[in-house]
């Protein structure tokens, strides 16, 4: 599945898509396919990334409907909430085994806690998280770098109009989702990467320092080199109420062992956890307690400064 929009889903049929057996490379002759979900699939959603079955015409001409029979089980699932506090699951992109975070450097400013929250969601969903770094040419790196360093995350830094070299060298012969805040720069890498992709690239608000929604569903792209890049629209919040307590912790690895001193039934919000002393030892960045006990606290309905400065953007 390369697209969804408005009920009707564009499909890659042939040889050499993934999970056909192959790396994902051009081999071969494939068509694009316009189908529609079978009524027996019900409720069932379908996302980009999909693996699916189809019955009736798959030649792909123009005026021709296929439908969907079947999804295929999924390797992994991004997926998030409107916020916290909603247990709706919304699902993303299917079947990506890397998440690409893309943060701006500066216009807009990075912002350490949505990192975070796409990280847990990368845990949770079992995709191997990277860390994209653009814009450069307008501040450092060094900084934002060595505060996940602890981590091992990996990452890449780009400037506007320099080489991708690196970044491309990580994305050959993977299916990575990319996601980000608007005006970080996604569609501007999608189009470099992906020359025929054409996709809109937004600008930056000089008061609110904040990018306009410009991508406004998600489509998967085959890269030249092999492998693919689903570029997603660009995101305001990311809801983590579908995520555990101890999914949320297990994606904090610098503070997690800590937590085995931390009495009975510890929310790891109050004075007397473990968590506590660990920082104040200087085990751990005290930043890092601060993210992991504001996504704990959001989970409780408490507000996150992140979210509410979109809320009145938006």
């Amino acid at each position: 599945m390369v697209a969804v929009d408005r009920g009707r889903y564009t499909c890659l049929v042939g040889e050499g898509v993934p999970g056909a057996g192959t790396s994902g490379r051009r081999k071969g002759e494939r068509t694009l396919v316009v189908a529609m979900k079978a009524r027996e699939l019900g409720r069932k959603g379908i996302v980009v990334g999909d693996r699916v079955a189809l019955v009736g015409d798959v030649t792909g001409q123009p005026d021709t409907l296929a439908r969907v029979v079947r999804v295929e089980e999924r390797t992994s699932m991004l997926r998030r909430s409107a916020d916290d506090t909603d247990d709706i699951e919304r699902p993303i992109v299917a079947n990506a085994d890397q998440l690409v975070i893309v943060t701006a450097l500066a216009d807009p400013p990075p912002r350490p806690r949505m990192i975070d929250r796409m990280l847990v969601a990368a845990f949770d969903a079992d995709i191997e998280p990277l860390l994209c770094l653009t814009k450069s040419d307008l501040a450092p790196a060094a900084g934002l770098v060595a505060s996940y360093e602890p981590l091992g995350v990996p990452y890449v830094v780009v400037r506007r109009g320099g080489a991708l070299d690196d970044l491309a060298e990580a994305l050959a012969d993977r299916i990575s989702v990319l996601v980000g805040h608007s005006g970080v720069g996604k569609s501007t890498l999608v189009n470099a990467l992906v020359p025929h992709a054409r996709r809109a690239v937004s600008h930056v608000n000089a008061v609110t320092g904040r990018g306009r929604h410009t991508s406004t569903s998600a489509v998967a792209l085959e890269l030249p080199e092999g492998g693919w890049i689903i570029d997603t629209p660009g995101v305001r919040s990311f809801g983590l109420a579908h995520v555990s307590v101890e999914t949320v912790l297990a994606a904090f690895p610098d503070l997690v062992d800590a937590t085995t001193g931390c009495p009975k039934g510890c929310t790891h919000l109050g004075d007397d956890c473990a968590l506590v002393g660990y920082v104040a030892e200087g085990h751990a960045d005290p930043v890092r307690l601060e993210s992991l006990r504001r996504l704990l606290a959001s989970r409780e309905g408490a507000p996150d400064e992140d979210r509410a400065e979109d809320r009145d953007e938006a």
